[in-house]
């Protein structure tokens, strides 16, 4: 009663709301973040990026509406710290300078720093090889604290500084020898490796660090409730949806493969660009992943034959054509027509999928393997008391596919089962990569 008279008398002044009462009060919470590849981005006028998916997760956790800002670089830290914005989510990496300033949540992935070098540039094997060199980072990261780190350790290096120019930016000029080094954390390394693939991760000159979001000192509630939700998405699976969005199997390289598949987007693909869009548009397919899938089965090369017999852009069977009412399987729109109807009509078969991205999978599988033989492995998924609709689970099970403990009490039979996973992987790594060319 005494507190509450002297705060009416202008004693003292009424307790103000947490952080997370104002956000919950505002019906609205703003997030900081970095405007590239991998962070937050726009297209075809649609937010998008790793770390906005994860804000949005968290936004709808909140039952609330995200705000979303992007000062740049050198700028999200005073934005934070002066009440512009409630959490940065920049995949920010916890060092000690940065947790002196701000509160970091949990860890939600796990780095190293690594020197991104051209394939060309040779000799580089540890820290000591960056006697004399000069090496390229954004003002400000963690990359530049690490390359202090090695100086005051006694490595003789420079440290060029870039203002507000994104990792991925400094990535692609090392690509194009405009400049010699620089490093990235190795979630961006390894997705840059496909767009550039003549760049190498050299060696780490970090050990192993993590990523946090930060919210200012005093915001304790709003960073118990952030930790609970990383938490319960790491549990429940939704984490690993939204990495495998961004960052899917980003661990396979094949660098002559890439190479090729860059190198035939410009050669190739211009030809049938046109037929793929229309048609891909036709039946409500990105054809981004229909030129993914094309490419995966013909190399964009409308004569292509296989041993089994298939021809064309789509590589059809006899009975497929017929059936789509293809008459010449190696006239590219034919194909394109064709094929893009087959997979539509595989599509449509899975409708007891309600997740549109898994039923896209489960789809590509069956242009690959065969609808019945993925029928068999959702049913050895049940079996082994997996989630029958997720595609993770069925990484497992069509492998088996090829034993006859497995197949023989399936419904199709024997397959190759390893195929249509690697199959799966390969047209998402180049979805992936003309996904990132639409951007630029």
């Amino acid at each position: 009663m005494l507190a509450c008279i002297v705060a009416l008398s202008g004693g003292c002044a009424p307790e103000k709301d947490s952080r997370l009462e104002q956000i919950w009060n505002a019906g609205q919470i703003t997030f900081i973040t970095d405007n590239n590849a991998h962070c937050y981005f726009i297209y075809k006028d649609q937010p998008a990026g790793f770390e906005y998916e994860l804000a949005k997760a968290f936004a709808d956790y909140l039952l609330v509406d995200l705000q979303v800002r992007t000062p740049g670089w050198d700028d999200m830290f005073s934005h934070l710290l002066n009440g512009h914005g409630d959490v940065i989510a920049a995949s920010l990496t916890r060092i000690p300078s940065r947790e002196k300033r701000m509160a970091f949540s949990d860890a939600y992935l796990t780095i190293q720093q690594f020197i991104i070098i051209h394939k060309d540039n040779r000799g580089f094997f540890g820290p000591e090889d960056l006697h004399g060199k000069q090496v390229h980072v954004r003002s400000g990261t963690s990359y530049q604290q690490q390359l202090k780190e090695l100086q005051k350790a006694g490595i003789d290096l420079q440290i060029a500084l870039h203002k507000n120019v994104p990792t991925e930016e400094l990535i692609r000029q090392v690509a194009e020898k405009e400049i010699g080094i620089t490093v990235a954390d190795t979630n961006v390394a390894l997705l840059n490796r496909r767009y550039y693939p003549d760049t190498v991760m050299a060696f780490p000159i970090s050990g192993r660090q993590s990523l946090g979001w930060a919210v200012r000192e005093g915001d304790s509630e709003l960073l118990e409730v952030i930790n609970r939700f990383l938490a319960n998405i790491s549990e429940d699976g939704t984490f690993e949806k939204i990495y495998q969005t961004y960052y899917s199997r980003v661990e396979l390289f094949d660098y002559v493969d890439l190479k090729t598949f860059h190198r035939r987007l410009d050669t190739r693909l211009p030809a049938y660009k046109s037929a793929i869009r229309s048609e891909s548009r036709r039946h409500g397919f990105d054809w981004r992943l229909v030129a993914a899938l094309i490419y995966q089965e013909s190399h964009f090369d409308p004569a292509a034959v296989s041993y089994t017999g298939v021809q064309g852009l789509m590589q059809l069977t006899v009975a497929t054509a017929r059936e789509m009412g293809v008459t010449d399987r190696t006239d590219p729109r034919q194909s394109i027509r064709g094929g893009i109807k087959y997979l539509s009509t595989l599509y449509q078969r899975f409708e007891d999928i309600e997740d549109d991205a898994e039923r896209m999978l489960f789809t590509l599988a069956s242009y690959n393997v065969g609808y019945g033989h993925v029928r068999d492995a959702q049913q050895l998924a049940g079996e082994k008391g997996l989630d029958t609709k997720k595609w993770s689970s069925l990484r497992q099970t069509l492998p088996l596919l090829r034993y006859p403990k497995y197949y023989r009490r399936t419904r199709s039979g024997y397959a190759r089962g390893t195929e249509p996973v690697r199959y799966v992987d390969r047209i998402l790594t180049y979805y992936d990569v003309l996904r990132r060319r639409s951007l630029t």
